[in-house]
């Protein structure tokens, strides 16, 4: 059965609850477990449900409702999903990008990287340090 998910871009917890048709607690105890939900908040703290978090939740419901799954089970089935999800997307990245000069320049190691990056940064923060000397003369001057 699909869900008709309004043209909206916040959803309220009491939408969603009837939208899902479930209790709005469900809803919250679903944020309590899994940390892959989470809804923005208002000033008043209130939740705001994004169109992503709606599918998420169906899904959920899918997997608790109509699957069977534990809520164990259901956490390590999302997981399951998004590592699948990512690994099409760059399957399917990979077949469209032309190799950056990044990635056909010859290996450095990390150390040699990250020396490279911290003499990188001692420059520019003498220079910014020489450059707040300057300055504070013309301010004094």
């Amino acid at each position: 059965m699909t869900i008709a998910i309004p043209e909206k871009q916040y959803f309220k917890i009491g939408e969603v609850s009837e939208i899902l048709n479930v209790e709005p607690y469900v809803l919250r105890y679903w944020e309590s477990e899994f940390k892959i939900l989470k809804p923005t908040r208002t000033r008043a703290r209130q939740r705001l449900y994004h169109k992503k978090d709606l599918e998420l939740l169906m899904e959920i419901k899918h997997l608790l409702y109509d699957e069977k799954f534990t809520i164990a089970g259901a956490k390590k089935r999302l997981q399951e999903m998004k590592k699948q999800s990512a690994a099409e997307k760059k399957a399917k990245k990979g077949e469209k990008t032309v190799k950056t000069k990044e990635e056909t320049a010859p290996e450095v190691s990390e150390e040699a990287q990250n020396s490279f990056e911290r003499s990188d940064y001692r420059e520019i923060l003498l220079e910014i340090k020489k450059e707040l000397k300057e300055l504070r003369a013309i301010l004094e001057g």
